[in-house]
């Protein structure tokens, strides 16, 4: 007979990622040690939820340093570091079974390395997150026991009882194996966000982040909590991961969202991430609209401010809800973005991470664009609210990118810029221009790969928004990195945030 409670798993937080510059300076610019742990609240409130004895083990705490290998871009050479504890200081034989999660590509190497400690003593080591999704036969050959294919969760209980000899009731699914066997790579029966198991007050503690990528807070060590209220997504946009996790769009009825409030209130939060990749697809249903207005209610009655850090999507905030038909109405709904953006000194939207359109070229890579004059309307309507940061998101380095296409980018966002500085003469407004990055197991990244357009193959390169590496058919990488530093310019006299003052 299996018992959970006589095992017990180590989850690791990967430390940090790094580049040093040849001046010594970490060209990233910021640390994250004091960040929010999103993800592994949900995987340890499961897992403990089973009756697993679980250890968080968060290598980003900590002041060691350590280099792992070079490239040069630029002109400069740069070193590739990790930041946090030493990789060694735990023991490889403490747990029973390891947990590693990886979401990015930049941190690939970092993942190998650690995935190669904890399984030195034969331990298993199970490997979850977007790029061991995206690529999971490397991490398999790293020294993986198993990949979990599985975005929604249920496959997270039954691996672990698998690695360990215990057969599931359930045929196991989600997952690939080292050994060779290849269960089905879709879960059979993906689990929903309202099935999740809530965090003890415990978990919810050590799962508090105080800062968010430099961002000023309104005091310090300002908890910051974190509820992913939803998976999945209705889009399909090429360079996005999640239409290939096929779970569909499941999302937490507002009674639930409201459970996991209080608990991070109660954990001492004064804010939380909503981190889902699409909130607002919940307004497609029948009573959706509904719900959204009774979730950011229940979230204001506990005084919590809400950060918008995954983005959310401007058009389902019309009438017409970002339903894609012929004359849809794209009136801003003003009651919505009111309940959405609205902050108020204490609670409300203290922050919105929100995505640029291409006003004249480039709008192909997009598969929720308004158009331009509808665009500046929504802009307005949620300046108009007082939300105290935006990051204004935009990816340039596609293909037909140019001077001159870029040129009149930065115009249309500079006229957006001032019109929004003269609805709200004190909105902190930062324009955050990603370089093109190709995330492995995307469309996009497919098309690049074909092109040529490629320059560094390197996931350290590649996965990092602040080394380019693409070329378009008319600019280098340099020029489109040249570009990324002009077009901070945009409102960076308001505030300033995660690197961008390192490179302008």
């Amino acid at each position: 007979m299996f018992s959970p409670e006589k095992v017990s798993i180590g989850l690791i937080e990967l430390p940090e990622f790094g580049l040093l510059n040849s001046q010594g300076n970490n060209w990233l610019g910021h640390r994250y040690s004091e960040s929010v742990l999103i993800s592994k609240q949900v995987l340890l409130a499961s897992l403990q939820g089973a009756g697993f004895n679980v250890e968080l083990i968060n290598l980003t705490k900590g002041d060691y340093q350590e280099d792992y290998g070079s490239f040069k871009w630029g002109g400069d050479k740069f070193t590739k570091i990790y930041l946090g504890q030493n990789l060694t200081t735990t023991a490889p034989d403490k747990h029973d079974v390891w947990g590693i999660t990886n979401n990015f590509s930049q941190n690939r190497e970092i993942a190998f390395m650690t995935i190669k400690h904890f399984a030195s003593q034969g331990r298993p080591v199970i490997v979850g997150g977007s790029d061991a999704i995206a690529s999971p036969l490397e991490y398999i050959a790293a020294g993986a026991t198993a990949v979990v294919l599985d975005k929604s969760g249920a496959a997270n209980v039954d691996i672990m009882g698998y690695v360990l000899g215990h057969t599931p009731k359930e045929k196991l699914s989600g997952v690939m194996l080292a050994n060779g066997d290849q269960p089905p790579a879709r879960p059979s029966k993906p689990l929903h966000p309202e099935d999740w198991a809530l965090p003890s007050l415990d978990t919810a503690k050590q799962c508090l982040g105080t800062e968010f990528k430099g961002l000023p807070l309104p005091e310090e060590n300002w908890g910051i909590g974190s509820i992913f209220t939803d998976i999945g997504c209705d889009r399909t946009c090429d360079f996005c991961q999640t239409p290939k996790y096929h779970v569909g769009y499941r999302a937490m009825s507002p009674e639930r969202v409201g459970q996991w409030a209080e608990l991070q209130k109660q954990a001492g939060a004064k804010a939380v991430m909503l981190s889902s990749d699409q909130f607002l697809g919940r307004i497609l249903k029948k009573g959706g609209r509904d719900d959204v207005l009774e979730i950011m209610q229940i979230l204001r009655d506990l005084e919590l401010a809400v950060f918008w850090n995954n983005g959310i999507e401007l058009k389902k905030m019309t009438l017409g809800r970002g339903i894609n038909r012929k004359n849809a109405d794209l009136t801003p709904d003003d009651e919505l973005i009111a309940s959405l953006m609205e902050w108020d000194g204490n609670k409300g939207c203290y922050f919105a991470y929100l995505p640029a359109e291409r006003p004249v070229f480039g709008r192909e890579n997009y598969k929720k664009l308004l158009p331009w004059q509808e665009h500046r309307d929504i802009m307005k309507a949620i300046v108009r609210t007082g939300t105290a940061y935006i990051r204004y998101g935009i990816i340039i380095g596609f293909a037909d990118d140019s001077h001159d296409t870029l040129s009149r980018l930065e115009e249309a966002i500079w006229d957006l810029y001032e019109e929004l500085a003269s609805v709200n003469p004190h909105v902190k407004f930062q324009v955050a221009p990603f370089s093109l990055s190709i995330i492995p197991g995307t469309a996009q990244s497919e098309y690049i790969r074909q092109s040529g357009l490629l320059r560094f193959d390197d996931p350290s390169i590649f996965g990092s928004i602040w080394t380019t590496s693409v070329d378009s058919k008319h600019l280098s990488y340099l020029e489109i990195f040249e570009w990324q530093k002009r077009l901070t310019q945009i409102g960076r006299s308001r505030y300033m945030e995660d690197g961008l003052a390192l490179h302008a």
